[in-house]
C-alpha cells in the first residue's frame, strides 16, 4: 500500500472537474467480511475497494484459518476451516474494526477472545456498548492480560436491548451474534447507517432473518449456527468517498459527478452543498455537483445516519473556510476530531475553536504549506485544499489516507489536479 516515507505533494492549480466511479464502501465491506465466518463456507463478495484496512480484514480472517483469495475487486473468503475464535493484538492495534469479528465468533463458536482496542487518534470510541448489548444475548466477558474472553455458558438467547447510542459497531456485534441466538432480538435506537442495511441484507442472503433494516428498530429472528450458509453479495458504493470529491467538486467549481453510489445515502451532505451555493443534480446511481458563484456560509452538526457524517466533517470545513461569512461546525461523533482544523489553518485558514463547536471565518485563499493527516477523513481534505491552496502542499502521514481511499491521487488526477505521490526516503 505504499512506503511510510511516502508524502503527496499537490500543486495548487484550481482545477478539478470530469467524472469520477467510487469504490465499494470501506465501513461497509469490513463487516461484510467479519459477516463470512458465519457462512462456514465460501462467499464471494464483489465491489472490495483496494485498500490497506481492506489487507489487515484479510489478516485476521486468514489468523482464524480462513482461506482469503482476491480478483480486482472481487474477494473469496473460505471459512469452513476457521477454528480459532482469537484475534491477536498486534492485528486490533493495526485497525479498530477488526473488533468486529467478536460478534461472529460468539455466533459460530459460542466463545471468542478478541485483544482490547487501543486508543484511536480521533477519540475513545468506547466499546461498552458492544459489551452491553451482547451480554444482554448471555454472553459472558471477561477481560484477561488486554484480551477480551467472551463465553455463552447457557448459550446465546434473544432479548430486548435499547443502546445508549445508536453505535454502528454496538449494532453489527449485535447482529452477528443475534443471527445464531435462541428466539427474537429486538435491537432499538440501532444505527441506521447504509453499511448496517448492507450487513442485514448479507445476513439475510446467508439465512439469517433479519427485519427492520434501515429502521432504528431491527427483529432478528435467530436461526441453527449450522443452516446459515455462504452467499454472494455486492458491497454497496462508499457514500464517504462520493462525499469527498463532491466537496472537491464544490471547492473548485466543477462539475464534478460522481458515480457508483446511492444519492439517497447522501441527503444531508447535498442539502449542505446547495446550502453553500453549489448546484447538485442526482440520479439513480449518480451525483453531481458545480458552482458558478462565491462559497457560502454553513453551519453544520455531526450526527448519526440520516444526519450529517462525521466523516464528512473536515472536507466541509474546508469549504467553509473559503466560503464568506460564518459557519459554524459542531462535532458531536468524535472528540478528537478538530485536530485537522490546526492544518487547515497553518495553510491560513480563520478557525476558533471552543470545546466541540469549530467557529470558522471564511478567507480569500489558501496558501499552500508542509501538512499532516492526523486521520483518514482529515488527510483527504488536506489534499483538497492543496487543490485550491496558492504554491506547493505537502501532506505528511498519507498512510491515513491509504486506509479509507483507493487510489486517490490517480483520481484526482484523472480529474485535473496537480497531485502525485512521492518518497521523500528514509529519514535521519
Amino acid at each position: 500500500m505504499g512506503s511510510s516515507n511516502e508524502v503527496i505533494v499537490i500543486h495548487g492549480n484550481g482545477n478539478l472537474a470530469g467524472e469520477v466511479a467510487v469504490s465499494g464502501a470501506k465501513n461497509s465491506a469490513l463487516k461484510l467480511m467479519a459477516a463470512s465466518v458465519l457462512g462456514r463456507g465460501a462467499t464471494t463478495l464483489h465491489n472490495v475497494p483496494l485498500i490497506a484496512d481492506i489487507d489487515v480484514m484479510c489478516e485476521v480472517l486468514e489468523h482464524l484459518g480462513a482461506t482469503v483469495s482476491r480478483d480486482g475487486h472481487s474477494m473469496t473468503i473460505d471459512t469452513a476451516a476457521v477454528d480459532r475464535n482469537e484475534t491477536p493484538y498486534e492485528l486490533v492495534t493495526k485497525m479498530r474494526a477488526s473488533i468486529a469479528v467478536l460478534g461472529p465468533l460468539i455466533g459460530r463458536f459460542g466463545e471468542a477472545r478478541v485483544a482490547m482496542p487501543g486508543g484511536c487518534q480521533i477519540g475513545a470510541r468506547n466499546i461498552d456498548m458492544h459489551l452491553v448489548g451482547l451480554e444482554a444475548l448471555g454472553v459472558q466477558f471477561d477481560v484477561h492480560h488486554g484480551f477480551i474472553v467472551a463465553r455463552t455458558p447457557d448459550g446465546l438467547h434473544g432479548a430486548q436491548v435499547t443502546l445508549e447510542f445508536p453505535s454502528v459497531g454496538a449494532t453489527e456485534n449485535m447482529l452477528m451474534a443475534a443471527v445464531c441466538a435462541e428466539g427474537q432480538t429486538i435491537i432499538d435506537n440501532a444505527a441506521r447507517e447504509p453499511e448496517i442495511a448492507d450487513l442485514c441484507a448479507m445476513l439475510n442472503e446467508m439465512g439469517a432473518c433479519v427485519s427492520g433494516i434501515g429502521t432504528s428498530t431491527i427483529a432478528v429472528e435467530g436461526v441453527a449456527p449450522e443452516s446459515l450458509h455462504a452467499c454472494e453479495h455486492t458491497t454497496v458504493g462508499d457514500r464517504i468517498e462520493a462525499g469527498t470529491f463532491l466537496a472537491g467538486g464544490a471547492l473548485t467549481g466543477g462539475p464534478v459527478k460522481v458515480t457508483g453510489v446511492d444519492p439517497a445515502f447522501l441527503r444531508m451532505a447535498i442539502t449542505k452543498l446547495e446550502a453553500l451555493g453549489c448546484t447538485v443534480r442526482t440520479g439513480e446511481d449518480w451525483v453531481s455537483v458545480e458552482r458558478t458563484g462565491p462559497l457560502g456560509a454553513v453551519d453544520i452538526q455531526t450526527l448519526p445516519h440520516p444526519g450529517f457524517p462525521t466523516d464528512l466533517q473536515a472536507q466541509f470545513m474546508l469549504l467553509c473556510a473559503l466560503g464568506e461569512g460564518l459557519s459554524v461546525v459542531t462535532e458531536n461523533v468524535f472528540e478528537n476530531r478538530f485536530m485537522f482544523a490546526a492544518e487547515l489553518m497553518r495553510m491560513g485558514a480563520n478557525i476558533d475553536l471552543e470545546d466541540h463547536h469549530a467557529v470558522i471565518r471564511g478567507v480569500d485563499g489558501l496558501q499552500g504549506a508542509p501538512v499532516s493527516a492526523t486521520d483518514l477523513r482529515a488527510g483527504a481534505a488536506l489534499v483538497l485544499a492543496g487543490i485550491v491552496a496558492e504554491g506547493y502542499t505537502t501532506v505528511h502521514g498519507i498512510g491515513h489516507i491509504d486506509r479509507g481511499y483507493e487510489d486517490y491521487v490517480g483520481k484526482l488526477r484523472a480529474l485535473g489536479a496537480d497531485v502525485m505521490r512521492k518518497d521523500i526516503g528514509a529519514r535521519p
